[in-house]
């Protein structure tokens, strides 16, 4: 019983450990349309960016397929060109996004993909060979990626990844990002807004006094450009007197449709006005051509960005025409001058959106890889002056750096500088739902209104007695062609609650529902009562009313406008004394939710496991291209190894301890093995691979056991024979032992039996090694050997365990008889009996 409890103990606490390890790493992920950068945060690795199998600091959000072959990043964006129809970028632009928004169409002017419209009216990629993809399982695969770099540094599983979005994505665009996750094999920590992410990252390094200093946080990205009002400060912990860094998100402004990918654009379409000038011929339908022009003018872009020029050179553009011409960083800007005045335009939104001017900003920090383009660096100097413009913060990296901080902030598994975050919603969210009286109209109540924070609770206080809906809405438009419902709640239950409230004595019940803002941008109905006021007409319940001693329940509000939203944010202790548990409070009735979501929704549970298990099927097919793959390769060069061994002089040791008949066996089989490779081995699976080495092996390990016996034979004699003398040594002191241990009258450590026992033994052993030794002096090196050597050594360790034994055992304790009173000199006592009057004489001794 006690070893099974040590067992359970044991098990338990290894499995704690594990889990406890698995939870500490976090992968935090800045996913932008045009490149990923990742962090790992874990106990014991130093806390920077993710490296990719390349040692790259970031990954091109690229996923391609080449015929079968499945490659991300750079591998995936390279082949662009090769295969137009098979690789798909810039997804970020269709997270979320319905099949006939502006969006998409947009996205076609920039991709070479083909795309088509879900059964949910959302965006999926075709492969050239028909295969669709949803947006989800496309990011799920890259996130697949990452979290695979993630757990090859780790050494671990990771479960848990925190990712940056813009602030403006709308519920539907970060719903398809959290599927995304979930497709991945991954759980959201959380998503936040990438400038909240950028501020942490500048916290963590600078102190702050309690007077709040005000930064704009001014990310221009590949997708849009965005600015972010946040103010940093120092305060305290009211209970724990501790010292903390507050950051507040003010205000937040941005524009969707001018980014580094619009400049790109901008650029091809040069570069296409110049090839059709000179060649007169129209490549726009020529979907490798665009491609390959569409990473030209990435390269050129990066070239303008430090050089008044560039020169543009495409072998093959299209027509087997070699492309060349010059672009200039004046032609360019004067392409993108109707963007200038927008780059600029979130900065001013912000301020507007904050309350505040340009008089309170201390600095603007620029991040983002387009920050670095020097019109829009132009732009922003002339908006907001170049004494302003900070360059404290990595452009590129800053973000996911601040989301790993925060994400381990959050998990409660690391210390770090305590850093505590305050964002807000930038899009106006309204109730509705029609009114009490049925056919009358539908009544809209903006429940949050833009500037709301994270984390806030409204609620909604409804006259009620049948079950009724709540939809959760934009009142204006996020984006062309998104949608404006968010979701639909329905709450039920409604008659069957109101009448036992009225049983139970309440007063003019209502229904009372929660709306909720998560820390990630997440808007739902939390939760739904009836409630009403019970009149106790007893005595204590009327002594009650009269000294305030209604603690317990939750007072009825009087004057209630239908829908009027009021706000939750009460302290905890408030809400403790406002109501009781729910179970318990009798005023108060739970009430079912169900929410339904439109088409565009997110994905429903079955499926998301369907597209994880698509994932999983791939994944496992690419492992087992990739075993098969191992497994040629393999045999490949083992049958280059045979031929190099049979075809080497006659003095290796390969061609000693061979026969002539055992080299003409193996090499009619090898050349056979190298005959089918080179007819059946691509179409060959694993399993055949293997096969055929393994018949290599088994004509070629004789051989091969030969050689290795010659060498180890040596050593293994050697040891034998130190056993043999040893043993040998041993016996003949211990004889001499027993013959003094008998003579003094005194048990030996041994009997005679033991080491006869012994002797015989070693013996053995000696005859055994002898007559195997003189057979293995005849045996010629082509032989197989006489005695082996693995033999040797097991009959050498029986041998010495026998002896250690002996050698180890204790000198046996010598018994002791008391004296008999009277008996001056004790008649079996081995200690003599002290005779009186001679007490200055030292007691007698054992003597061995």
């Amino acid at each position: 019983m006690v070893s099974l409890i040590l067992k359970a103990v044991t098990f338990f606490v290894l499995f704690a450990a594990i889990f406890e390890s698995s939870l500490a790493s976090i992968l935090a992920v800045d996913y932008g349309s045009d490149w990923i950068k990742a962090s790992l945060m874990k106990p014991g690795v130093p806390f920077d960016v993710l490296l990719n199998k390349d040692s790259k600091r970031k990954i091109q959000s690229s996923v391609a397929w080449k015929k079968d072959e499945r490659l991300f990043g750079s591998d995936a964006a390279n082949i662009a060109s090769r295969f137009p129809q098979d690789s798909f970028s810039s997804l970020k632009y269709l997270q979320g996004a319905p099949f006939n928004s502006d969006i998409v169409t947009y996205f076609t002017s920039i991709s070479t993909a083909q795309i088509s419209e879900t059964d949910r009216k959302t965006v999926a990629l075709k492969q050239s060979d028909g295969t669709e993809w949803s947006t989800e399982e496309l990011i799920a695969m890259q996130l697949s990626y990452v979290k695979k770099l993630a757990e090859d540094l780790a050494g671990e599983s990771v479960h848990e990844v925190i990712l940056t979005v813009p602030p403006y994505f709308s519920q539907l665009e970060r719903d398809s990002i959290a599927d995304a996750i979930e497709i991945a094999g991954l759980r959201t920590l959380a998503l936040v807004n990438d400038g909240t992410a950028v501020a942490v990252n500048y916290a963590m390094t600078r102190t702050f006094s309690t007077t709040p200093e005000y930064h704009v946080i001014y990310d221009a990205g590949a997708s849009s450009t965005r600015a972010t009002v946040v103010s940093f400060a120092a305060a305290e912990d009211p209970k724990t007197k501790a010292s903390y860094t507050q950051i507040n998100v003010l205000g937040v402004g941005h524009d969707r449709n001018t980014g580094g990918t619009e400049l790109d654009l901008r650029l091809r379409d040069i570069l296409i006005d110049s090839f059709m000038s000179k060649h007169r011929r129209d490549i726009r339908k020529d979907r490798r051509a665009m491609a390959k022009l569409w990473k030209e003018a990435g390269r050129v872009k990066a070239i303008l960005s430090a050089n008044s020029d560039a020169t543009s050179t495409v072998e093959s553009v299209a027509f087997d025409i070699d492309f060349k011409t010059k672009v200039t960083r004046s032609e360019f800007e004067d392409a993108c001058k109707d963007l200038h005045s927008r780059f600029a335009r979130p900065i001013y939104d912000a301020l507007a959106n904050a309350e505040l001017s340009l008089a309170n900003i201390s600095s603007v920090i620029l991040t983002g890889g387009n920050s670095r383009t020097p019109m829009v660096q132009t732009a922003v100097k002339a908006a907001v002056g170049e004494d302003r413009i900070a360059l404290n913060v990595n452009a590129d990296e800053s973000a996911v750096l601040g989301a790993a901080l925060y994400g381990a902030s959050l998990s409660r598994q690391f210390k770090t500088k305590d850093i505590r975050v305050t964002d807000v919603l930038i899009h106006d969210i309204q109730a509705s739902y029609l009114a009490s009286n049925p056919g009358t109209r539908t009544i809209h109540t903006t429940v949050l209104p833009a500037g709301s924070k994270h984390g806030a609770r409204k609620t909604l206080t409804f006259k009620r007695k049948e079950d009724f809906s709540v939809i959760l809405n934009y009142p204006n438009e996020v984006m062309s062609g998104f949608p404006r419902e968010i979701l639909e709640a329905k709450i039920v239950g409604i008659p069957e609650a109101i009448d036992n409230l009225t049983e139970r004595g309440a007063v003019d019940p209502v229904i009372k529902a929660t709306v909720v803002l998560s820390e990630s941008g997440f808007v739902s109905v939390g939760d739904a009562i009836a409630h009403g006021e019970i009149k106790d007409d007893s005595i204590t319940g009327k002594l009650k009313g009269l000294f305030g001693g209604g603690g317990d329940q939750v007072p009825l509000e009087t004057d209630v406008d239908e829908g009027a939203p009021k706000d939750e944010k009460i302290e905890k202790d408030k809400k403790d004394k406002a109501k009781k548990p729910l179970g318990k409070d009798q005023n108060t009735i739970a009430l079912e939710i169900e929410i339904v979501y439109n088409s565009q929704g997110p994905l429903s549970l079955v499926e998301k496991r369907a597209a994880r298990e698509r994932l999983r099927a791939l994944d496992n097919m690419e492992m087992s291209r990739q075993l098969r793959e191992e497994a040629h390769n393999t045999l490949e060069g083992y049958l280059y190894k045979l031929r190099d061994l049979l075809d080497d002089g006659p003095e290796t040791p390969f061609m000693k301890c061979s026969q002539s008949s055992e080299r003409q066996t193996l090499s009619n089989k090898l050349s056979e093995t190298i005959a089918w490779l080179h007819d059946e081995g691509d179409t060959a699976d694993t399993v055949q691979l293997w096969e055929k080495r393994s018949v290599l092996e088994t004509l070629e390990k004789p051989i091969v056991h030969r050689y290795k016996e010659i060498e180890s034979f040596p050593q293994a004699l050697n040891n034998s024979q130190k056993w043999n003398w040893s043993t040998r040594l041993f016996l003949t002191q211990a004889r001499e032992n027993i013959t003094a241990d008998a003579i003094a009258g005194v048990p030996s450590k041994w009997t005679s039996q033991e080491l006869d026992a012994l002797e015989k033994a070693l013996k053995e052993h000696e005859s055994w090694l002898h007559d195997g030794v003189e057979r293995q002096k005849r045996t010629k090196m082509n032989e197989d050997p006489a005695i082996e050597t693995k033999d040797m050594q097991q009959r050498a360790k029986t041998l010495e365990q026998h002896l250690q034994r002996l050698v180890r055992r204790k000198v046996p304790k010598v018994k002791k008889t008391p004296a008999k009173p009277g008996d001056a000199e004790g008649s079996s006592s081995a200690e003599p009996t002290q005779a009186p009057g001679d007490s200055d004489r030292q007691p007698g001794h054992d003597e061995l």
